[in-house]
């Protein structure tokens, strides 16, 4: 699949970047390979692979993660006490989102 340059700036505008002309030459060509890519994969038949419940290592069938249990938490004054900037006990962050 190819991508356009047009399409690549749309893309680059909602995540906010910048891109100059050159790299939107490179992350069209990139973006466009990768595409291609994940269409060859698709070509895959994946009809009797079974889903992996963990994908980094091997495990027993028996083998359990630790339980989800909730803890201690920090009050909220130690939480914010080195924040460059807080208020109504929370973190003030500059605005990100304009748009």
């Amino acid at each position: 699949m190819k991508l356009t340059e047009e399409q690549v700036r749309y893309v680059a505008d909602l995540a906010n970047l910048a891109l100059s002309p050159e790299e939107t030459t490179h992350f069209a060509d990139e973006l466009s390979q990768i595409l291609t890519y994940v269409d060859k994969l698709n070509e895959l038949d994946t009809a009797n692979v079974e889903p992996m419940a963990q994908v980094l290592f091997d495990v027993e069938d028996t083998a359990t993660m630790r339980a989800d249990e909730a803890g201690q938490t920090l009050p909220v004054e130690v939480a914010l006490a080195n924040a460059p900037l807080s208020g109504a006990g929370h973190f003030k962050v500059p605005l990100v989102i304009e748009k």
